[in-house]
């Protein structure tokens, strides 16, 4: 691929009434690949993950990680002239998104329906917590709520303990088919000349992503048992302990790879075709017995002897890292993973997004300030210092 080649979405200018992770997760991905995101935030404080913590020099966590390469625009749009504003800014945009309560989006006619209806080659996009219609449409949803309704805490932990996911699965599920919505969408107005609008609910997205334990259990009956980090159908596939006090986590995908480990890393050459051992259906039977097996092999080892004997024996393991142990994970370093974003409190690390495009640097553009960019947004609307100061001095722009 040459070098040198625009992002693929250069051009095109998205405006964004969020809040939280779904909407504004998403909207990241599409500056990331080049668009003009322009996010509309409230006056009084902004998009609320901004005070969820100050754990990045000041800023929040999630803020930073959800919100670089935007514009930053503070308008009232309950007020008339922040929504006449805000429609001028649809006006000239290619993509709407927003994720409001339940309601409130129809209420403000800032629905993908009614943003359609008035700007045809628009594509609008509600994220919403449970979708449009059904007994659930008008229920607030939080990423742990909806966690909890799509069964995912029920696969999630101990078989004495459920445990949500120590990240915001539904949210990010939801932005992440929205992202493919909007690309998907843009593909279909490039070639009919119309846009449209695209749903996508946070519970739908997280089903979908529950699709192997929702049809395990729909086959079998039986509502799929926790095991922590073990397997339900897969033996062994678990997290053992080693000499130095780490964890190392292997999975055996097949009978062959069994054989190797018992005879090359465990040196238990007896067990590779002993009728408890030598099928999965019997190692997954026989779970509490295969995993003190391996436990004992791997207990004299330290975490990298062990993970050097895996390697060896070509069976798939990996360390059980934390985030301080990800954040200097040598893969990201030998593939320079890492980049520097801007703040209004210094540069920030920030890693490259997961889709690479050889010949383009993605935009990677600063975390904004709340309401950094209203000023030059609205004279980019033509409005003239006079009217930007009277919105200002009014409260409806900020």
């Amino acid at each position: 691929m040459s070098p040198g080649l625009p992002l693929p979405l250069e051009g095109i200018t998205v405006v964004a009434v969020e809040q939280a992770i779904s909407a504004p997760f998403a909207t990241r991905q599409l500056a990331d690949l080049g668009a003009r995101v322009i996010k509309v935030e409230r006056t009084d404080g902004g998009d609320f993950a901004r005070r969820y913590d100050t754990s990045v020099a000041g800023l929040a966590s999630h803020f930073v990680w959800a919100n670089r390469g935007k514009e930053s625009v503070a308008l009232d749009i309950k007020d008339e002239r922040g929504r006449a504003v805000l429609e001028r800014l649809v006006e000239s945009a290619d993509v709407f998104v927003q994720n409001l309560v339940p309601g409130a989006a129809a209420r403000l006619r800032l629905d993908a329906s009614c943003l359609c209806a008035r700007h045809p080659r628009l594509i609008a996009v509600d994220i919403s917590g449970y979708g449009p219609q059904g007994p659930y449409r008008d229920k607030r949803a939080y990423d742990m709520l909806v966690q909890c309704e799509a069964g995912l805490v029920s696969v999630t932990g101990t078989p004495e303990q459920p445990v949500k996911a120590g990240i915001p699965a539904a949210d990010i599920s939801a932005a992440m088919y929205a992202f493919s919505g909007v690309l998907a969408a843009l593909l279909r107005r490039a070639s009919t000349g119309l846009g449209g609008p695209v749903e996508v609910s946070m519970f739908d997205s997280l089903a979908e992503w529950m699709g192997h334990p929702l049809h395990l259990g729909m086959g079998t009956g039986t509502a799929p048992e926790r095991t922590g980090v073990a397997h339900a159908v897969i033996a062994p596939y678990n997290a053992y302990g080693t000499a130095d006090g780490g964890q190392v986590l292997l999975s055996v995908q097949n009978d062959r790879e069994w054989r190797r480990l018992a005879e090359q890393v465990l040196g238990r050459p007896d067990a590779a075709d002993a009728p408890s051992f030598a099928t999965n259906v019997a190692r997954t039977r026989n779970r509490d017995k295969v995993d003190a097996l391996v436990a004992e092999g791997l207990a004299p080892l330290t975490a990298e002897e062990a993970v050097a004997r895996l390697d060896a024996a070509g069976i798939a393991n990996a360390r059980v890292n934390d985030v301080t142990e990800l954040a200097a994970h040598p893969q990201l370093s030998a593939r320079e993973r890492w980049r520097e974003v801007g703040s209004e409190n210094g540069p920030l690390r920030a890693l490259l997004p997961p889709i690479s495009l050889p010949g383009s640097e993605p935009v990677m553009g600063a975390v904004p300030a709340l309401g950094e960019h209203t000023a030059a947004v609205l004279r980019g609307l033509g409005l003239e210092a006079g009217e930007i100061e009277a919105l200002r001095e009014s409260g409806v722009a900020r």
